[in-house]
């Protein structure tokens, strides 16, 4: 269907608001002949005009209307989805092109060298590193809090990385994704951007400045990066000191742990057993007796005494 054809339907939905049975007709014809495109739809307007259907009183619109929309919305992200990676793979191919033609008649000679083919595979930035710069589109949903993720994570994991845009937005996407899939933000948003801010202060963490090389190489998966204790994120030496700390935390609270003795000198007044186990303690001023701290090791019963 041509834009022409589309803006007529557009005008006649706009005249016939009230007139269900015209309106049905209308857009039963978009819902099936209309190929959506970005171009299409911005030049005639037909989705803001279809969106002011979706809370119509009549059900069959109002369910067509969504339907509609939500296919319209799913062929523009893939649109946009092409159409990055075309431009990703147009702009690898010219930065690794002179490269790969003048290794061509060398193979044999540099096969031997471990280094070579990460050279080849870096990316030679000529600015600042950004999906802006690299000329990536992280719009991939459609969905501001969803894609405003996906680019902060690319943002992040681009600065001062040789791994070239295609590899570095998949990673994002893929983190992205395994975020959405444990907590999906039409059920738990607050958890979703919770999860998110933690993550993304790791990454950018000046402290920590190996992690986001670890998630580029591979060496840190996105869904183990997603499900991991933030602890398992810190640096190798902050791993250390925890450790150190919570082994004296530990020394510090078994030397703080009161002795207890067991003797039959005590008896219970509840169970009249004579098992009982005592502590002593200064709990009032120090020309005053000790408080005597008594547990019935039969029946659990505790009672003190000065």
């Amino acid at each position: 269907m041509e834009s022409k054809e589309v803006v007529t339907h557009v005008k006649n939905l706009e005249k016939n608001k009230t007139n269900e049975e015209t309106v049905l007709q209308i857009l039963r014809i978009l819902n099936k002949e209309l190929v959506a495109t970005e171009k299409l739809l911005r030049e005639t307007k037909v989705g803001v005009i279809v969106n002011q259907f979706k809370k119509s009183s009549n059900e069959e619109i109002a369910k067509l209307v969504k339907k509609m929309i939500s296919t319209w919305k799913e062929a523009i992200s893939k649109e946009k989805k092409k159409r990055a990676a075309a431009a990703i793979s147009q702009s690898a191919s010219t930065s690794s092109g002179s490269s790969s033609n003048n290794s061509g008649n060398h193979a044999s000679t540099v096969s031997g060298s471990s280094n070579e083919p990460r050279a080849q595979e870096k990316y030679q930035a000529k600015g600042p590193r950004s999906a802006k710069n690299d000329g990536v589109t992280t719009t991939i949903y459609n969905d501001k809090l969803r894609d405003m993720v996906i680019k902060a994570f690319y943002d992040a994991l681009a600065k001062e990385s040789e791994h070239p845009p295609q590899s570095i937005l998949t990673t994002s996407i893929e983190i992205e994704k395994q975020m959405y899939k444990l907590n999906p933000t039409s059920e738990n948003e607050k958890a979703y951007k919770d999860k998110y801010r933690v993550i993304y202060s790791n990454v950018i963490s000046k402290n920590n400045p190996e992690l986001k090389h670890k998630i580029t190489n591979g060496d840190i998966s996105p869904e183990h990066l997603v499900s991991c204790n933030p602890k398992d994120l810190a640096p190798e030496h902050l791993k250390r000191k925890l450790e150190e700390i919570a082994k004296q935390n530990l020394f510090n609270a078994q030397g703080a742990t009161l002795e207890r003795s067991v003797t039959d000198r005590f008896q219970c007044g509840k169970c009249k057993e004579k098992k009982v186990s005592y502590y002593q303690l200064q709990t009032r001023s120090a020309d005053e007796p000790l408080t005597t701290f008594c547990t019935c090791e039969v029946c659990g019963n505790r009672w003190k005494f000065s």
